[in-house]
């Protein structure tokens, strides 16, 4: 016997993890374990599914590090280099972090011994694994680019509240197709907002009075969601492609934390200007006056709105909804003597009155 070992294994997409390769990877290092007399305990299996490798912050490799500078394990176990990461200046510096800890990698698919040819081949693996990535990252990128200006909504993450996105046949692109009962909703917020000059929040307990189904039926309607329809452009009869692009994540949000701090996502995203965009003409819900009364208004509302907490509370910020998970904020009424103030969780507001007609 050789000794204790521990296996690591990661898969980067969602098709992936639906082809259970990373199971055919864990199966495959057992094979080698037990053909070459390691002992693999079972909580020495890590598996990252999901997480891309060109980040460091997965759990199951932050566990297998710690296993690692504790000096328990002798040997991992890893199928290939860009398994442990697609960049090569990550696998360098795991490489070392485990030699100074006394650990042996051993890749299944490249070389794994401690000579300098051997060090060399994981380089090598490791720089074109990098540069493979990053190809394929830009051909993708130019692509829906192209496919953006030709007017295909296939490039799109998926078509608002209001269409449904049909899939592209023998006979017909992609495209997508109205739904009636849904594009009322959407002309009645707009009605609302512009002409009637509700406010979002209100519009939004409106909703959920009269028990309006949102997308999926599973969930309230809330303000962010109505401000978010209100600033779409597809209404108005023009999706944009590249209205976002990735950026380097500026904190760690409330969900994130309670999961460990960990996401398959390596950063987040961050508004591009209106003149990037590449707008694909789409079936209009409103008109494009309409959608520019909404704009003005929203524009308005934004240099109005108080940006900082006038009176800070003791709690202001620490508090969270124990039923749905929402921060609570704070909030005031006014009796005849003095005005209170109180928390209240966003959920709350789908029991209250519909604003007056």
């Amino acid at each position: 016997m050789k000794g204790n070992a521990a296996i690591y294994a990661r898969v980067s997409s969602e098709r992936q993890k639906e082809q259970q390769t990373i199971a055919s990877q864990t199966a495959r290092l057992r094979e080698y374990a037990q053909e070459h007399g390691y002992v693999v305990p079972p909580e020495w299996v890590f598996e990252d599914e999901g997480y891309s490798g060109a980040t460091l912050l997965r759990p199951g490799l932050e566990r297998l590090r710690d296993l690692a500078t504790e000096g328990q394990v002798e040997t991992v176990l890893i199928y290939a280099p860009d398994r442990l990461s697609r960049r090569y200046a990550y696998q360098v510096l795991l490489l070392e972090e485990f030699n100074q800890a006394g650990v042996q990698a051993i890749f299944l698919k490249g070389a794994g011994g401690d000579t300098p040819e051997d060090r060399l081949v994981v380089q090598f693996q490791g720089m074109i694994a990098e540069y493979e990535r990053a190809q394929i990252a830009e051909r993708s990128r130019r692509g829906k680019r192209h496919r953006a200006k030709r007017g295909c909504v296939n490039v799109l993450s998926g078509a608002p509240y209001g269409y449904r996105y049909q899939r592209k046949s023998e006979s017909a692109d992609a495209l997508y197709q109205v739904q009636e009962a849904e594009a009322l909703v959407v002309r009645e917020i707009f009605a609302h907002y512009t002409q009637d000059l509700w406010s979002i929040g209100g519009i939004a307990r409106d909703l959920n009075q009269r028990q309006v189904p949102t997308r999926f039926g599973k969930r309230p309607w809330e303000r962010s969601t109505v401000w978010a329809m209100l600033r779409n452009p597809a209404y108005a009869g023009r999706a944009c492609f590249g209205k976002t692009k990735a950026a380097d994540r500026q904190r760690i949000t409330r969900p994130l934390r309670a999961r460990g701090g960990f996401s398959p996502r390596c950063g987040s995203r961050a508004d591009r200007p209106p003149a990037d965009w590449i707008e694909i003409p789409v079936p209009a819900l409103v008109s494009s006056e309409t959608f520019a009364l909404a704009q003005e208004r929203l524009k308005e509302n934004q240099r109005l709105s108080a940006r900082r907490t006038k009176v800070p509370t003791l709690l202001q910020g620490l508090l969270v909804c124990g039923q749905c998970g929402y921060g609570l904020y704070r909030t005031s009424t006014k009796t005849t003597k003095r005005q209170v103030l109180y928390y209240r969780c966003l959920g709350s507001d789908a029991i209250a009155p519909p604003p007056a007609p």
